[in-house]
């Protein structure tokens, strides 16, 4: 066995989203070979890749295969996530992926739908930070199980920095976090607008893989000033299956296709797509209409990135600060998985296909 064979059988082998060899990628590193054993490491593009044990089998059976029946093959993986930021931005300079959730309505659980991304993220070892965006109506802090905890200040090369709180491995930011819960937030457009300006530009995210934006409902100043602010890598769009969230969601759709705002959208996963009770885990009774969310992804030719059902264990796990992601429901828990391997392997996609974003021009 030699090197030269090792990566000539390994170029057989398909990165399964981007469509491309292991060994043109440049995945392949650090090849070891002695005897009948040989190891090597795979660089992923992410650490959350749902891939790994498919490439994995592959690869070891390209080599036995093609260079060495007996071969004894072992694999490393490593992550370096994959981005689509420019190189040279101040803002979020250690953020490889900023991922905007959105609706265009609200109740349709969009918080929930962010909050067990980010630990579905997590989960695959990815380094992530959740930011609460909706100034009006905060969840975070809720969901999280943080309410009534305040986030701590630092000094970073001379500027006061706002250390974000830390809960399951994910690192939180709210206004919640920053105002009495009993208190309403009475702020019109611009001040709402500059709290979100300094989410992003006074507080000290650190190193992610991703950092997950729950944004609220609608479209309106807070989308424009983030994604005005800093390059947003692209949005996933939440809605239920009925009609009234289907056509509110296409506003959103139209939002983030503008010439002027042009951000890539990941896909559309629909929330609350059908009940199924504890007692009856094979049951499923379509309380909102079938499939709204899967007609309307296809109708604009969108990724869709899965179902997640209306089980009661989700809304009791949001309101009792234990996120789905870390409870006992493991259907629950699937569909989020399956939603979150999606919109990874979306992300990995648009990462290798799409061009960088930057921040948009003002708009109207």
């Amino acid at each position: 066995m030699t090197e030269e064979a090792i990566l000539k059988a390994l170029s057989n082998v398909q990165e399964p989203d981007l469509g491309k060899d292991l060994v043109t990628l440049n995945m392949v590193k650090d090849i070891h070979i002695s005897g009948n054993d040989v190891g090597f490491t795979i660089v992923l593009t992410t650490p959350a890749c749902p891939m790994k044990d498919m490439m994995r089998t592959a690869s070891e059976n390209a080599i036995k295969l093609l260079v060495n029946p007996s071969a004894s093959v072992k694999i490393n993986f490593i992550a370096n996530t994959s981005s689509s930021r420019k190189g040279d931005q101040q803002l979020l300079a250690g953020v490889k992926n900023v991922i905007a959730v959105v609706s265009g309505k609200g109740g349709v659980g969009k918080s929930t739908v962010a909050a067990n991304l980010a630990l579905a993220l997590s989960e695959g070892g990815a380094s992530v930070g959740l930011m609460d965006a909706d100034i009006y109506g905060p969840s975070v802090p809720i969901m999280f199980g943080v309410r009534g905890e305040r986030p701590m200040m630092k000094d970073v090369n001379g500027k006061g920095m706002i250390v974000p709180l830390e809960k399951y491995g994910i690192r939180l930011m709210s206004i919640g976090l920053l105002v009495d819960e009993k208190n309403a937030v009475v702020w019109r457009g611009p001040m709402a607008s500059s709290a979100i300006r300094q989410f992003v530009t006074d507080v000290d995210w650190g190193e992610l893989d991703y950092l997950v934006i729950d944004m609220p409902p609608g479209t309106g100043d807070i989308h424009l000033t983030l994604m005005q602010t800093v390059p947003v890598t692209g949005v996933v769009i939440v809605t239920t299956p009925q009609n009234v969230a289907v056509a509110d969601a296409k506003k959103g759709i139209a939002m983030f296709g503008q010439a002027q705002i042009k951000v890539p959208i990941i896909g559309l996963v629909e929330n609350m797509a059908y009940f199924t009770p504890a007692e009856l885990p094979n049951n499923k009774y379509y309380l909102f209409g079938k499939e709204g969310g899967k007609r309307l992804a296809d109708e604009y030719d969108l990724p869709f990135l899965g179902q997640v059902p209306l089980v009661q264990s989700i809304r009791e796990g949001g309101d009792a600060g234990v996120p789905a992601m870390l409870g006992t429901d493991t259907i629950s828990q699937q569909a989020f998985r399956d939603f979150t391997a999606s919109a990874v392997r979306n992300i990995a996609i648009r990462n290798a296909n799409v061009p960088k974003t930057k921040p948009i021009d003002v708009v109207a």
